[in-house]
């Protein structure tokens, strides 16, 4: 068993990432951090977790446990680690963006590891340190990262993508109130969303002379959790082709899957999977690409790195049902 910490306990990550780790066979919590809440169960915060966990927060650190996980507010991530220290043995994860880009990956002698196993999957494993990928970055990159890998972007990358109201995190503001987003849809930071950062990052590491547009739309949709993103540009290849492609790139990916029937988010709530559809309508691909913002897109893919990291199997804790009806 390995002990794990989690910094910044009270958010809707942290909870997801309680959830799944009380489950999993390898690992123990030793501590969940939090100033707001020390003293207080768990489960009252996360009340999910009522019956399932006796655990209380705490404002105490332990700097020698295995497993850090960081689910703090963006910005926070670095200024956290620069006023703590920790073991040379205790592998970090940080959820927020802080080290994604290649650029800002350095602190204090750690490099951060861009942790999106279906690209970096063996420097995954020998990391210390990982740097989450964001919700929409996951999404979108999966729906892209085989024409990048093939060479054949050669034009410009349009998408519309919308996130459920857990993407913008547990602090009211005018657009997470329910009367505002009950029967409401809308679009923010069109063409300049910070996810486009990692996105462009990794198109570059794998077709270096792309230099096209990646245009991004994204939308607050009025349901509480998953991605469906859509994402389109021209492809020269069949439809064949293009599926050819994805299933071979994708052929020992452990959660992300292509489909050959139009796809819901029915699909991926409550999974750490990602299920991709192509179509191809003249000279364009459309790729639709399905997530959990929650799973996939944070707490399930951070697990899914620190098993790879840890040599359990990528799986762990991670065999779960859509919440399908």
């Amino acid at each position: 068993m390995i002990k794990a910490g989690i910094i910044g306990g009270a958010g809707y990550t942290a909870g997801e990432l309680i959830r799944l780790l009380i489950h999993h066979s390898k690992v123990e919590i030793d501590f969940i951090y939090s100033t707001s809440n020390a003293g207080n169960k768990v489960s009252k915060v996360h009340q999910d977790l009522l019956g399932s966990t006796d655990l209380v927060f705490s404002d105490a650190i332990n700097a020698e446990v295995d497993v850090l996980f960081l689910c703090l507010g963006h910005g926070n991530s670095k200024a956290f680690l620069e006023n703590n220290s920790f073991s040379d043995a205790t592998k970090i994860i940080d959820l927020s963006n802080d080290f994604r880009l290649n650029a800002e990956s350095n602190l204090d002698g750690k490099t951060f590891v861009y942790g999106l196993p279906e690209l970096n999957k063996e420097a995954i494993k020998k990391a210390n340190y990982i740097a989450n990928p964001g919700c929409f970055a996951t999404a979108i990159q999966l729906a892209v990262l085989p024409l990048a890998k093939a060479e054949t972007l050669q034009d410009d990358v349009h998408i519309n993508a919308v996130t459920g109201a857990t993407g913008a995190g547990t602090s009211l503001s005018t657009t997470t109130h329910f009367t505002w987003r009950d029967n409401n849809f809308s679009h923010y930071k069109a063409f300049t969303h910070q996810h486009l950062g990692e996105i462009n990052q990794t198109v570059n590491q794998l077709q270096s002379d792309f230099k096209s547009d990646i245009n991004f739309m994204p939308n607050r949709g009025n349901f509480s959790r998953g991605i469906f993103a859509t994402l389109y540009t021209k492809y020269e290849g069949s439809l064949e082709e293009a599926k050819q492609l994805y299933t071979e790139f994708y052929k020992d990916a452990a959660f992300t899957f292509v489909s050959d029937e139009d796809i819901h988010l029915k699909q991926v709530v409550n999974t750490n999977k990602c299920i991709l559809h192509l179509h191809k309508h003249n000279d364009k691909l459309l790729v639709t690409s399905i997530i959990d913002n929650l799973l996939k897109g944070a707490s399930g893919q951070a697990i899914q790195n620190m098993n790879l990291i840890f040599g359990y199997e990528e799986t762990e804790g991670l065999k779960l049902k859509a919440n399908y009806f």
